[in-house]
């Protein structure tokens, strides 16, 4: 005799805003409430300021500082209980983007029940007028072809799902990042804890096309959290080898004097300051990291 379904995995999402993009913000949450299959609860972080008027059913929590974007979304995360607990799978989406159908909660639920071994699906995101896939977007060193799925060694932090069991065993993202590579921090610890990650293409986050250096602080984080980001997490023998790399690549962008004053600046300060806790990455996952097309030296 086959046995009945269990019951459909319970979903969240968490929006972070600044507050000043209320109209961004409403499109974005009717699109949540249109997602088939049972109501996704939602929680709306402003972070540092007011959060807009939000339709009723959304929760919302006002932060006095912004604590920036990882410190956010743990906010968001530990709303739903400890490390998310009370939910499955959180979704996280920037709040001027927008959920392109109707039916990306209920394949994220397909997904995760489908491979118990799945813990964070990134989504593909695509400009709204165009439909074009920035190749940025695509969380792969073979970016050529946004529309093909694959596994992943990262994900993008303001389209994507993670099944809150990964938040119980690896933790949250790095409070002290604020920006830049807090994703890859967390993918690299869900990794090593034996989760894999997914990009999938039929899952579209609507979202204008954007420079990530309109951020003032860009450069600096970028170079710091780099640094944060390999002595934190990688073997110390790839620390030296990976972090030359990204110089070199950076020096080949041939970016502006400032930006470039502003990245060794920023550099300098990932070696000075403290990266949090060092839990480097078994060699297993590093030989696991380069089957999936991305070695932790690039």
């Amino acid at each position: 005799m086959s046995s009945s379904p269990g019951p459909a995995p319970k979903v969240g999402a968490v929006i972070i805003t600044m507050g000043n993009r209320p109209d961004e913000l409403r499109a974005l949450l009717d699109s949540v409430a249109k997602q088939d299959g049972d109501r996704v609860e939602v929680v709306v972080v402003g972070n540092g300021s007011p959060v807009p008027d939000v339709p009723a059913g959304v929760r919302t929590i006002e932060l006095p500082e912004n604590l920036g974007i990882p410190g956010g979304r743990n906010v968001g995360i530990e709303a739903f209980g400890p490390s998310g607990r009370d939910v499955d799978i959180l979704l996280f989406l920037d709040d001027d983007g927008l959920l392109a159908h109707h039916d990306t909660a209920e394949l994220c639920r397909e997904a995760f029940d489908a491979d118990p071994k799945l813990g964070i699906i990134s989504f593909r995101i695509a400009d709204p007028e165009t439909g074009v896939t920035q190749r940025r977007h695509v969380p792969r060193l073979r970016a050529a072809d946004p529309m093909r799925s694959s596994r992943v060694t990262t994900f993008l932090g303001g389209a994507n799902a993670v099944r809150t069991q990964v938040f119980a065993e690896v933790g949250g993202l790095p409070d002290e990042f604020f920006y830049a590579h807090e994703e890859t921090d967390l993918a690299w610890r869900a990794l090593d804890a034996g989760w894999m990650i997914d990009y999938r293409s039929d899952m579209v986050l609507y979202h204008p096309t954007t420079a990530p250096s309109r951020h003032a602080v860009y450069h600096r984080m970028v170079a710091r959290n780099r640094v944060w980001l390999a002595r934190r997490n990688l073997p110390a023998p790839l620390v030296p080898v990976y972090l030359g790399v990204w110089m070199l690549l950076t020096l080949a962008r041939r970016p502006s004097r400032p930006a470039l004053k502003a990245w060794f600046g920023g550099f300098r300060e990932g070696w000075t300051t403290s990266c949090g806790p060092r839990r480097p990455m078994k060699w297993r996952t590093v030989w696991r990291l380069t089957r999936l097309g991305r070695p932790p030296v690039i």
